[in-house]
This record gives structure tokens, C-alpha cells and sequence, in this order.
């Protein structure tokens, strides 16, 4: 059966189908075992995408005899930050997590079907695919989002698709998704023992109990059907609005959703029992490029970049179901006008802001002021995502670059 509480059309949750089970291996082009396990990676010739470290040495080392300049192994050691190696290179990094069950066993999803595992914390990462999968067509994914709990993780990418393990990874099972859903799906948090969320672009958010079988609506009705419904409540850039949403985050302790719209002229926020999202002011003419809870936590308060490099931090216990405009202070950065693009708290004094052009920013204030960090200057392109697990930290980006955090001297 359905399980649906909206009255909306647009919001009748899945239909319960048969999933199908994917099996995971490395490409090595062996046949998977009825087992399922996954095997070492000794090739990953399939996805043309990985550059051996032998190559980027010599590549580094022909920059050298050219002219150029590359970072003394002795200044590199003193750098907070070192860059990964044997990561396929040519694909844009996403998203990371590690299973609560076992810290030291980790995930990283990103574009051209680009998968990872580390079993030693995040030193080494091996390539995986899924055997299932047909070659050609596992490449042209892009997994934006992975999630774990204790032992039981979530996949979602695009085109749209939903995977589940509930073995830590040793075999995943692929989701069907509704061709009616509103919007494409984005994003999923696993919760719980059989339980995940999920939202899509158009605001959706749905929740699961039993493994993905069904799916129930937490809202009545769409964003942009709530904001024009509601436009006369004074949001700047709220009427009329029939775009997506974006950079869509959760607090795991109180389910409590934040994103942004996707042309950055406001943001919104949802908390769990609420029929609609709450859209909010960003109290500034400049764009936003993202946002996020305090260390993740709303009660922490909320950061928020925006165009041309400039990051705010708003006060903590932020009313997040009142339409009220939130109080926001400016960090002190010089970030050279390249965005801010992500910032995490590895602890309630040490926050890291990275962003476009391979910027590196860290603050031993809990936020106040940020000063730039060589640790990622030699490294092109733009740098994503920084999270931190405990003591562990990583930063993904564009090209394959992922480093992780050795601390501050």
C-alpha cells in the first residue's frame, strides 16, 4: 500500500515496488560472487579515469625542469592539510561519510560514477563499482549524496537513483523512485534502523521506515506553491517563484531542515511537525552561495557565504519556525573575492572555509576571523566540501582532489 498524508497530488509518495539487488565489486572485470563481497581494486581502466601518482610526479617534475615550482617536501609537511593520493582524477568529488558502526570505514560518491572506499580512517581510498550496473551506463551517474548509520548507508544521484546496503556495503540495493516525484531527488540521511529522509529540488521531503519499501510526506505542498501562496509575507524574491532549491542540510539531533533557493535571494527552513517550509530574508543585496548549521547543530546558530567572498555567522538559538529576519555578523576574511563554498567546525574554536581557485581559510576563534591557509595553493581548481569526523577531516573538490587533515601545528 501507499502510504500518503497529503492532499496534494503532487506529493503522493511512492508506490511500493520491487527493488532490485546490486552486487559490489571492484573493476577488475572478474564476475561477482554469488557472496557479494567486495574485492580489492586493481584496475580501474573501465571509467578511464584514474592517473596513476607516478604520472602526476612526473608531470610535477617536468613543471620543475620548465620553470615552474612545486612545494618543498619540508614546507608540505608543516601544511594542516595533504592531498590524497590514487584518487581517479578527471571526476569532481561530492560528498564523504564513515559508518558509525566502525569509524574507521568510509565512503566518497562523486561524478562519472565515481565511488570510494577506505577501511584505515581515510589514508587510502580504493575504487568500487557495481557489478549490476552495466559499465557504460554506472559512468554517466553522478552520486551527489551518501549517508550512513551504523552499518546501514544511502546513495542518491543523478539521473535520478537511490541505493541502500544494510551489510555496510557489501551489497546494495537499488530503490525504485516514483517517475511522479516532484522535483529530482537530492538529498538522504540515513536515521535509523531501516529509516531514512529524503528531500528533492522542489522541496519535497519524504520518510521511510521500512527500508525504502514506502515512502510518507512530511510537507503539504511544494516551495514554490507555499511562497506563492504566501507572498505577501514580505519575502524579497518569494512571489511568483517556480525554481528549485539547493544546498539542502540536516540536523541529525533535530531533524530540522535548512536550504536555499537556487538563485540565492533567500532561504528557508523546516522543522519536524511543520506543514510547510518557512522561507526567511538573507538580510544582505548579495547572493547566497550556501549555508549551514553551527557544527551542525541548529541550537549553534547558522553560517552563511555569500557572492564575492563574504561570510556571515548568525546568533545561536535562531527561531527557525518564525518568519523573523535572522541576525547575522560578518566574519572577518579576505578571501581575495574567490566564494566561499563550505565551512565545517572541527571544533567550537577550529572552523575551515574553503572555496573557489583551491582557497583554504581557518579560524581559531570559533568564526570570528579567518586567515588564508597555504595547505591546498598548489593544487587547481575548486575546492567543495571540508567535514570533519572527529579528529578526521577531508576536503573534496573538482579533478579529484580530496585532502585530509594531519592538524594544526
Amino acid at each position: 500500500m501507499v502510504l500518503g498524508v497529503s492532499p496534494a497530488s503532487a506529493f503522493m509518495p511512492f508506490a511500493a515496488r520491487s527493488s532490485s539487488l546490486i552486487k559490489m565489486s571492484a573493476s577488475t572485470g572478474e564476475k561477482s560472487s554469488r557472496s557479494a563481497n567486495i574485492l580489492p581494486d586493481s584496475s580501474v581502466s573501465r571509467r578511464d579515469l584514474v592517473k596513476t601518482t607516478s604520472v602526476a610526479a612526473a608531470a610535477l617534475s617536468a613543471a620543475g625542469a620548465l620553470g615552474g615550482s612545486t612545494q618543498p617536501a619540508a614546507a608540505a609537511s608543516n601544511f594542516a592539510w595533504e592531498q590524497v593520493t590514487g584518487i581517479p582524477m578527471g571526476a569532481t568529488l561530492y560528498d564523504v561519510d564513515f559508518d558509525s558502526k566502525d569509524p574507521e570505514h568510509g565512503w566518497i560518491v562523486g561524478s562519472k560514477g565515481t565511488f570510494l572506499e577506505t577501511t584505515d580512517g581515510g589514508r587510502s581510498w580504493v575504487p568500487r563499482s557495481f557489478v549490476d550496473l552495466d559499465p557504460d551506463e554506472e559512468v554517466t551517474y553522478r552520486f551527489e549524496r551518501v549517508s550512513f548509520n551504523n552499518g546501514e548507508g544511502w546513495i542518491i544521484g543523478k539521473p535520478p537513483i537511490l541505493l541502500h546496503t544494510q551489510d555496510s556495503g557489501k551489497s546494495w540495493e537499488r530503490i525504485p523512485l516514483s517517475p511522479k516525484l516532484p522535483g529530482e531527488p537530492s538529498t538522504v540521511f540515513a536515521t535509523g534502523p531501516n529509516s531514512a529522509e529524503m528531500t528533492t529540488s522542489t522541496g519535497a521531503i519524504y520518510k521511510t521506515t521500512n527500508a525504502g519499501r514506502n515512502w510518507k510526506a512530511q510537507v503539504k505542498e511544494t516551495i514554490d506553491a507555499t511562497l506563492n501562496r504566501i507572498s505577501s509575507s514580505g519575502v524579497k524574491g518569494a512571489s511568483y517563484f517556480t525554481g528549485s532549491i539547493i544546498s539542502v542540510v540536516r540536523d541529525q539531533l533535530s531533524g530540522a531542515y535548512l536550504a536555499v533557493s537556487s538563485r540565492g535571494n533567500f532561504f528557508l527552513t523546516w522543522l519536524p511537525g511543520q506543514d510547510f517550509w518557512v522561507p526567511h530574508n538573507r538580510g544582505t543585496s548579495r547572493r547566497i552561495q550556501n549555508m549551514g548549521f553551527v557544527k551542525g547543530d541548529t541550537s549553534k546558530g547558522v553560517w552563511m557565504s555569500l557572492n564575492g567572498g563574504l561570510l556571515q555567522i548568525c546568533e545561536p538559538n535562531q527561531d527557525l519556525s518564525s518568519e523573523e529576519e535572522f541576525k547575522f555578523a560578518d566574519s572577518k576574511i579576505r578571501s581575495g573575492g574567490y566564494g566561499i563554498l563550505d565551512v565545517s567546525w572541527k571544533d567550537e574554536q577550529e572552523v575551515w572555509a574553503v572555496g573557489g581557485g583551491g582557497s583554504m581559510f581557518v579560524s581559531k576563534d570559533g568564526g570570528k576571523t579567518f586567515t588564508f591557509n597555504k595547505s591546498a595553493d598548489e593544487i587547481p581548481g575548486n575546492l567543495y566540501k571540508v567535514k570533519f569526523f572527529g579528529d578526521k577531516g577531508f576536503v573534496l573538490g573538482s579533478e579529484g582532489v580530496l585532502l585530509r587533515y594531519k592538524g594544526i601545528a
